[in-house]
């Protein structure tokens, strides 16, 4: 089981960061919420990992928070919730959001997520509720934590058009592209960074719970 890797960030995308360590180049899969909190290209970081070994497949998934990687462990346990819905959830949703929709008991929030349908929002509520509290002391519902996709410290703008890498996460994401760009061109406006208007856009999308 890999758990964690350092190293330099070689490249990054909204569903995907490629990470080099010790000579060798992790492609790792991440949600939204760790996208919006990389570094620059070329700088250190630390990735929460989880590595999924299939009969087709062996994939490594990142996240920015040993939160959400918990989380992301917790979630795929629940019936019909694979890896690919799990990364879907938590860039919808950051972990404090998450974890405050299964103590209310509350769906409205999971069902506005793509792939979520009303019987897996339910089943969530129901196969959750009691793994939560094995994240119990990682976590403080503040008011940080309840305010959506978190940006990065320097709020740095993207050397490409900021409102087609928007798009681009909005569809990695599971959203159709003209509902991506209708949700982009709804709320963009000169000057605005990739990682604003994709915060905009999913509060939009997505009610604050």
């Amino acid at each position: 089981m890999i758990g964690r890797i350092r190293g330099i960030l070689l490249e990054k995308k909204p569903a995907q960061a490629i990470v080099e360590c010790q000579g060798l180049g992790y492609e790792i899969d991440i949600p939204l919420s760790t996208f919006l909190n990389l570094p620059d290209p070329g700088q250190e970081l630390t990735l929460h990992t989880h590595f999924v070994v299939r009969e087709d497949a062996q994939s490594l998934f990142g996240f920015s928070s040993r939160l959400d990687r918990d989380l992301f462990r917790l979630l795929i346990k629940v019936n019909g919730v694979g890896p690919k819905l799990a990364v879907g959830i938590l860039s919808g949703l950051n972990a404090g959001q998450f974890i405050r929709s299964v103590q209310a008991r509350d769906t409205s929030a999971l069902v506005k997520l793509p792939g979520v349908g009303k019987k897996t929002a339910e089943r969530l509520l129901i196969e959750m509720t009691d793994r939560i509290g094995q994240l119990e002391g990682q976590f403080e519902l503040t008011a940080a934590s309840a305010s959506g996709v978190t940006l990065p410290a320097n709020g740095t703008p993207a050397a490409n058009d900021p409102r087609e890498e928007a798009e681009a996460a909005l569809i990695v994401l599971g959203y159709k592209p003209q509902e991506a760009a209708k949700a982009i061109s709804r709320i963009a406006e000169d000057g605005m960074t990739n990682e604003q208007l994709i915060r905009m856009a999913l509060r939009n999308m997505i009610p604050t719970v």
